[in-house]
């Protein structure tokens, strides 16, 4: 019997198996040569999608860039999986923030510095630019004065190239672009908030995460927790906070994408209960960028967008 009419059976099959197993090869050969490839680019893990976003823009595609933290993840009270400890351990470099940024995460990160290189960018900015919430403790959220997050840069273009040093001269021009654009949106997010009415600059936020915003930008900034989102807010908190927007006439309070938003509803409800309402004035990104398709997947987006939803808030827009 033929398969094809001219051809017996077993040749066909003999072709059909020996095409497969070709192709098992073929792909094998490729996947081998692709780890290969792979083990040539560097690989390092960002604690947050803040400082991701700061390792992309000065590796530019010469290193694989994974986070550990996800898009709207609190940094402040995040606990390690042993998913997360396996990456951490396999990472040629790792890059928090610092400044106990990481919170929990801390303990863990210096623990794997006794053998993996762990690089905390902040702690690399200039001790007197830092705002102290207690002695020894500085207010992390550093990325918020765009002028001052301009001088991480080079502590991770350094890192980098300690793991890619070929890469050091594309680290080190990446990183003065990098820094010099964030110079320039700081002059315009100045411009911004100066179109905000003086006795309406008053921040009210679920946490102090936008203490250096204030401090650069001139807002008076409130927040319900502390600087940590580990810290619970009482009753008290509510009720002066409640003073303020009924004394100031606040038009707007604001929430974060990172943190619940439970303690800002309880201030529209009790300055609502004193006869002023106030408006939600919308989300601000604090701890974390947003994620794919949010038009703010990077810092620089992300101070665009925020002082822009500032400004229609404390104006009334909203």
């Amino acid at each position: 019997m033929a398969f094809d009419g001219s051809k017996p059976v077993w040749f066909g099959v003999w072709c059909v198996r020996h095409r497969w197993i070709g192709g098992l090869v073929a792909v094998g050969l490729v996947a081998c040569q692709a780890r290969a490839a792979d083990r040539t680019v560097p690989r390092a893990l960002a604690t947050t999608t803040v400082v991701a976003d700061l390792l992309r823009q000065v590796a530019g595609d010469r290193v694989a860039i994974d986070t550990l933290m996800g898009p709207g993840i609190d940094p402040h009270g995040y606990k390690a999986t042993p998913r997360d400890a396996d990456r951490l351990a396999r990472a040629e470099l790792v890059v928090a923030s610092g400044l106990h940024l990481e919170g929990k995460l801390g303990e863990l990160l210096a623990k794997l510095g006794r053998r993996t290189r762990v690089v905390a960018v902040a702690e690399s900015l200039p001790r007197d630019r830092l705002l102290e919430v207690a002695p020894g403790l500085h207010d992390p959220h550093v990325w918020f004065d765009a002028r001052l997050w301009s001088l991480a840069p080079p502590a991770a273009a350094a890192a980098l190239a300690a793991v890619d040093p070929s890469g050091a001269d594309t680290y080190r021009e990446r990183a003065r672009d990098y820094a010099s654009r964030l110079e320039r949106l700081d002059d315009e997010l100045r411009a911004r908030v100066a179109t905000i009415p003086p006795d309406r600059r008053v921040l009210v936020t679920a946490h102090d995460a936008f203490r250096y915003f204030g401090r650069a930008y001139g807002i008076e900034v409130v927040g319900v927790q502390g600087t940590s989102t580990e810290s619970e807010a009482g009753i008290a908190d509510i009720n002066r906070l409640v003073d303020l927007i009924v004394t100031r006439k606040l038009p707007a309070v604001f929430v974060e994408t990172s943190v619940s938003d439970r303690n800002v509803q309880a201030l529209q409800e009790g300055a609502r209960a004193r006869g002023q309402p106030v408006a939600l004035g919308g989300r601000l990104y604090s701890d974390s960028l947003g994620g794919p398709g949010s038009g703010a997947e990077t810092l620089e987006a992300v101070l665009e967008a925020n002082v822009e939803t500032i400004v229609a808030g404390l104006a009334g827009e909203r």
